[in-house]
């Protein structure tokens, strides 16, 4: 592409005319560049109209034939002149410009932690292919959903540890929610009072608009010392909005098979007092997943709950280049005019 100079010959530069160039501009009214190959055809049609028509001296010549002369082709320059200069003239038209649209996104983001139980029970297979596959899998497509907010990890079974501090690198946060596994943590349980006291940790000094912290589990306290109605008052303390979901079928679920092939079931009854506690303490929503779908609406649900405004600015800076175009189309214009009174247009056909 022709760079853009300040000097005042740049226009003379024939890279006006390079493909590249011409195929770099945004026309304003490109239909008018459809005229362009009419032109010279109209010409041609005229001068084979005017062929025949000419009027003719009655010479005498001597026998033989005279040998044609090149210089006879001078006669056509004026013409061929004149063809450019109203092409030139149609490309002015058709107003070639070139358009830098710059787009400028800001947007207050919102601090979440989601906080996931890794406990044995979540090994259960009522939820395909098994209740913590099954929330990865819902994670990963809920932090598709977000811009320019900061995401944080907590992984809880009889411990709760951080795995992945408030961030917005989201390839990194993918990476650490596939990380995740059973036995992961050494101590079984479910310490939900402690997953709680740990996100509430990592939001502290958060600064933003909105804090919500999402605490997925399917069963109830059984590990940790900290109370979780109270680790919930701690949170509420900090302006942290939470959501609980509870996640698993009550009654029997496959949870293994057998050496022999035979699905082995368990008895398994979600308890949702605690998590019904901790979303009303912490001014969001409890919610029950018994199955992907499910999981997927709650996920969803909370998305439009606490979605992220962002606001959009354009900038559009327009340069228009016919300018350069009619200079051209002028100096053809003026070189027509010159060779129209000189001898150039009387020389001899053959």
């Amino acid at each position: 592409m022709l760079e853009e100079k300040d000097n005042l010959l740049e226009w003379l530069s024939l890279e006006w005319f390079n493909l590249s160039t011409l195929g770099s501009y945004d026309w304003v009214f490109p239909a008018v560049l459809y005229a362009l190959p009419v032109v010279p055809l109209l010409f041609i049609l005229k001068w084979l109209f005017t062929l025949n028509t000419r009027n003719k001296l009655n010479v005498a010549m001597f026998d033989g034939k005279l040998s044609w002369q090149w210089t006879s082709l001078l006669r056509f320059i004026p013409d061929i002149l004149f063809i450019l200069f109203i092409m030139l003239v149609l490309v002015a038209l058709a107003r070639p410009q070139r358009i830098n649209e710059q787009v400028e996104l800001t947007a207050e983001g919102i601090d979440i932690i989601l906080a996931l139980d890794v406990s044995g029970s979540m090994e259960l297979q009522d939820i395909k292919p098994n209740r913590l596959d099954a929330a990865k899998e819902v994670a990963l497509e809920f932090i598709n959903g977000r811009v320019q907010d900061r995401i944080g990890l907590v992984v809880f079974a009889g411990d709760a540890y951080s795995l992945a501090p408030l961030t917005t690198d989201y390839d990194m946060l993918r990476e650490s929610i596939n990380s995740i596994g059973f036995k992961m943590i050494e101590n079984d349980g479910t310490a939900i009072g402690s997953a709680l006291a740990v996100a509430t940790n990592r939001m502290r000094g958060s600064e933003a608009k909105s804090k919500v912290i999402i605490l997925i589990s399917d069963g109830e306290n059984t590990a940790g010392s900290l109370d979780p109605q109270m680790a919930a008052q701690l949170a509420s303390g900090f302006n942290l909005k939470l959501y609980s979901i509870g996640i698993g079928k009550d009654g029997k679920v496959p949870f293994a098979v057998d050496d022999s092939g035979k699905t082995l079931y368990v008895e398994t009854k979600l308890d949702e007092s605690s998590l019904r506690d901790v979303a009303d303490i912490g001014n969001g929503q409890f919610y029950r997943a018994d199955s992907k779908d499910a999981l997927q609406a709650v996920f969803n649900s909370i998305n439009q709950l606490e979605k992220t405004e962002v606001s959009e600015k354009r900038f559009r800076d327009t340069k228009d280049y016919y300018q350069v175009y009619l200079k051209w189309a002028l100096l053809l214009l003026l070189s027509w005019m010159l060779l129209k009174n000189t001898f150039i247009t009387n020389v001899l056909e053959d």
